[in-house]
């Protein structure tokens, strides 16, 4: 008889055999992804904990001197009054990506519901309004800019013109508004993707019950729909922070950086490759970044969540 089974009046015990292959069984299921997961660490974590190390020292590319560990000083140094553009430059990030996530989450969910339905060339408009989020950020930043933002020329002061209102340089007078438009425009479709796809997995005999129970469309939507789409929306808006807060192509194409729209990665490549030359304080505000997106993220599903709760 085998170590693992064990005579205990009368019956066998198989527990240390089952346990055995189980973790057989798990490592036969995790050996695929390991290669995956060990590259992912490799790209993320390791260069992370680097920047980690890198902001406790004071490092700087334009001195001679070795880099020294001055600890947490450059996290410290943020409450100075020196950093008070770190500090505008950290409320321009949480403005910009707040509005972005929820209005390209509203707009992303109202061309959902449209496409939640059969008409003649549905595929075909699919097609048309994914196609902002395929168009690279910079030329999309560039566009907006060129086509639409600008005093001269641009398609919105046209129709303004058109009306008796005189031209607006949009992108200098609202700078932070020009940018969020551009981002609302980008990540729109893929808010509309996420929602589309909770909407066609509906129960469609639940939803056929209650239309012949009298249930209007809209009573419909916020008593069935909204509730079932909570998930879809949790991981639209985390997804949609985690990513917005992080934007800089379209700040430089669109406004080059004023101190308006100027948001935290922006101000952090200044003070690193764009001239500052600090890298062990430009380190200590990315791992800022880090912090300040897994706190928005959570916060916005916190919302979220209460809104649903509040609504089912």
């Amino acid at each position: 008889m085998s170590n693992a089974v064990v005579e205990r009046g009368g019956k066998v015990d198989r527990s240390d055999e089952v346990k055995r292959l189980e973790r057989r069984e798990g490592w036969k299921r995790r050996l695929p992804i390991l290669p995956a997961l060990i590259f992912t660490i490799v790209v993320t974590q390791i260069p992370f904990l680097f920047t980690l190390f890198y902001s406790l020292t004071d490092w700087r590319i334009d001195k001679i001197e070795p880099r020294q560990f001055i600890g947490i000083d450059n996290y410290t140094s943020l409450a100075s009054e020196s950093e008070k553009f770190f500090r505008e430059a950290a409320w321009v990030s949480v403005q910009m990506t707040v509005m972005a996530v929820l209005l390209s989450l509203i707009v992303g969910t109202g061309l959902a519901i449209l496409l939640d339905r059969k008409f003649f060339g549905q595929g075909f408009v699919r097609t048309l309004l994914i196609t902002p989020f395929l168009v690279m950020p910079v030329v999309a930043g560039l566009m907006w800019k060129t086509q639409m933002f600008n005093s001269s020329f641009g398609v919105i002061n046209w129709v303004l013109n058109q009306f008796g209102v005189d031209s607006i340089e949009f992108a200098t007078k609202y700078p932070l508004a020009s940018v969020v438009t551009v981002l609302v425009w980008q990540w729109s479709p893929f808010m509309m993707l996420i929602v589309l796809a909770g909407l066609q997995g509906q129960d469609r005999s639940v939803l056929e019950a209650a239309r012949v129970d009298g249930a209007t469309t809209f009573g419909i939507f916020r008593q069935i729909t909204f509730p079932q789409l909570r998930p879809f929306l949790e991981l639209g808006t985390l997804l949609g922070a985690i990513y917005l807060i992080q934007v800089y192509d379209h700040i430089e194409a669109i406004v080059g950086g004023q101190p308006g729209a100027r948001n935290l990665p922006f101000y952090i490549a200044g003070r690193s490759i764009g001239g500052g030359n600090r890298f062990g304080l430009a380190s200590s505000y990315s791992v800022i970044v880090v912090i300040a997106s897994i706190i928005i993220a959570n916060i916005g599903l916190r919302v979220l969540s209460n809104l649903l709760e509040d609504d089912s």
